[in-house]
């Protein structure tokens, strides 16, 4: 029989923290890309980028998940396969990183950011769906072919404008509005992707929809990504460079400042057998 599902169990507190959480994650992969620019080719460029991919990817799986929290089954407890919950997480910052890494040392022209956010979009959504394949229902789950196909469009234009925002914005405020966009895009992509879903259950249980055991296994799973992200705004508030509104001027991409006032220049020593002029020469008596 098919049975009745709903997205809200908890009401409007599952949807909201997940939003909030992939806003968390979009500003964060877009302030470490803003501070990989200008960094080279060297560690530190690598480094912010694979913060940023790291910080998105976190951020969207953890958005996932968190809205999965509200998802219930009538008739059914929901459970979740471990191993399959990690792999999506491991697959969501792997494609998000190949976007980040490719925009990031390539730059934003039409080519690369296409095949960057075709890849990463479809990474993305393959991320949801299997993440969907590691929850069990006591039945089986279908999908609307149609709704899935939306869904994936979704996912590949919300992967496009994030990774055009992360090489194209830098502004602080322009950041954050980037990212509420981005939290909504994928937030969209989530909710859209679920309303394909229909569940035919095989058997009933008459037990709550959404277990405490249920429950205490997603929060477990999401403590990595969440520390994760907590630790990337560490880095990124308290980077050196920019604390206190000013970069470090010993950065190697940093130029010296322009003197105030002309400096003279320095006499070479030995001097030279030049003659120097009357004004110059030293009386000798």
């Amino acid at each position: 029989m098919t049975a009745d599902v709903s997205e809200f169990h908890y009401g409007l507190v599952t949807p909201i923290a997940a939003y909030l959480m992939a806003c968390l994650g979009a500003v964060l992969a877009l302030r470490c890309t803003t501070r990989s620019l200008g960094r080279g080719r060297g560690e530190k460029r690598f480094g912010w980028l694979a913060l940023g991919a790291v910080s998105l990817g976190c951020g969207i799986w953890t958005m996932h998940f968190i809205a999965m929290i509200g998802f219930s089954v009538d008739g059914a407890l929901v459970s979740y396969d471990t191993g399959r919950t990690l792999l999506s997480l491991f697959v969501a910052i792997a494609v998000v990183a190949v976007g980040v890494f490719l925009v990031g040392y390539r730059g934003a022209g039409p080519v690369t950011l296409g095949a960057a956010g075709v890849l990463t979009g479809l990474g993305v959504a393959a991320m949801h769906y299997l993440g969907m394949t590691a929850m069990n229902t006591g039945g089986t789950v279908h999908y609307d072919t149609t709704v899935v196909a939306v869904s994936v469009v979704i996912a590949v234009v919300a992967a496009t404008a994030a990774l055009w925002a992360a090489v194209s914005i830098s502004a602080v405020w322009a950041t954050v509005g980037a990212s509420l966009v981005m939290g909504a895009a994928v937030s969209t992509m989530h909710y859209t992707g679920m309303a394909a879903v229909s569940v035919h259950l095989t058997q009933m249980h008459s037990g709550s929809q959404s277990s405490t055991s249920l429950l205490a296994f997603l929060l477990v799973m999401l403590a990595g990504p969440v520390a994760a992200l907590i630790l990337a705004a560490a880095v990124v508030m308290f980077d050196p460079e920019v604390v206190g509104g000013r970069r470090d001027r010993t950065a190697p991409d940093t130029p010296a400042p322009a003197p105030a006032f002309p400096v003279p220049q320095q006499q070479p020593w030995p001097p030279t057998d030049r003659p120097q002029p009357l004004a110059d020469r030293r009386y000798m008596p």
